[in-house]
């Protein structure tokens, strides 16, 4: 075994999942942020840091299109959704059994039901660390409540903002299946997947719609939002975050981090950003710190979105998002 991830066997694997997939949201671009953060060398800088890297290329989602996908409800695109989640799922999952560690690059953060219920196959009692300015746990039901920010995204009825909300099976197929076409309903896969809310943790939290706030309450989900960063520092903010989800910490951790989740001047080209974020610092102290605990089994970086800005700033981001993954592979400082 390696002697600083518990559960990843030697040699140390990474196994790129490549998701150019932007189903999940209205905006384009997201799909291209895979494979530009492969091309800035991703690849050579996981094998400088003494990574054996796994990389077959991108996968392609063209097999089912929005034109033979109609709403559901308040749903955009859910069977696309529904079918590239549940391929997902399938890949990461199994890297996760293998013992390698599956980097999945989005991509929107739809992706992640299907590599948090990949990670989930393979290790059952994981915890979630989600590093995000947005809960992304609206249900069916509270797609809408954002007020402003949902009108002014465009966000009401895209998935992307709702994989937590299956996950932790506050929202379902139960809750589509008044559908009356012959397809399958979506994410009726995800039925036998449960994350239990008290093994989820969020940071980095400054835009949360007022039904995820009643969710986040009711469910006692640790929710640690840039205020606590403020008041307490990330340090201890992390470790607030592990002692809520992995108190003996023991557990498997998932770390699902989108980059809107640091502050604009810091990643610009993503498609939610929001000010007051985490500083560059900050973001890659959390990385740093999962990879210290010995316990990271999985890694998304999601929402890079190379599109919305000029190229500076798109490749900023990119190169941003290249140094959070090399610090959850183990990159620090002083190596």
């Amino acid at each position: 075994m390696n002697k600083n991830l518990k559960f990843i066997t030697e040699p140390k694997t990474v196994s790129i999942v490549g998701c150019p997939f932007s189903g999940g949201q209205r905006r384009v671009g997201v799909d291209k942020g895979p494979i530009h953060l492969v091309n800035a060398g991703l690849v050579d800088q996981l094998k400088d840091l003494g990574w054996a890297v796994e990389f077959n290329g991108h996968h392609q989602f063209e097999d089912i299109s929005a034109e033979v996908d109609p709403p559901i409800g308040k749903l955009k695109n859910p069977r696309l959704v529904s079918k590239v989640t549940e391929a997902v799922a399938q890949v990461v999952g199994d890297h996760t059994r293998r013992r390698s560690l599956p980097l999945t690059l989005g991509g929107d953060h739809s992706l992640a039901m299907g590599t948090i219920a990949g990670t989930l196959s393979g290790y059952p009692d994981a915890c979630v660390i989600w590093v995000d300015a947005h809960a992304d746990i609206n249900t069916t039901e509270t797609t809408d409540s954002g007020a402003w920010y949902a009108t002014y995204t465009f966000l009401t009825g895209n998935i992307h903002g709702m994989p937590l909300a299956f996950l932790t099976s506050l929202s379902g197929s139960n809750s589509l299946s008044d559908t009356k076409d012959s397809q399958s309903v979506p994410f009726s896969w995800l039925d036998s997947v449960h994350l239990p809310p008290s093994r989820l943790a969020y940071i980095g939290l400054r835009d949360v719609d007022k039904g995820e706030k009643m969710i986040l309450l009711e469910h006692n989900i640790a929710a640690f939002s840039m205020h606590e960063v403020d008041r307490y520092g990330i340090g201890t903010v992390v470790e607030m975050a592990l002692d809520r989800v992995n108190p003996d910490r023991s557990k498997p951790i998932h770390l699902s981090f989108d980059v809107d989740a640091l502050d604009p001047s810091v990643a610009p080209s993503t498609g939610t950003p929001v000010r007051g974020g985490l500083t560059f610092r900050e973001g890659h102290y959390i990385c740093e710190r999962l990879y210290e605990t010995g316990l990271l089994v999985a890694v998304d970086l999601m929402e890079v979105n190379p599109s919305l800005k000029d190229a500076a700033d798109a490749q900023q981001t990119v190169a941003v998002g290249c140094s959070l993954v090399r610090a959850a592979l183990g990159r620090s400082d002083i190596n």
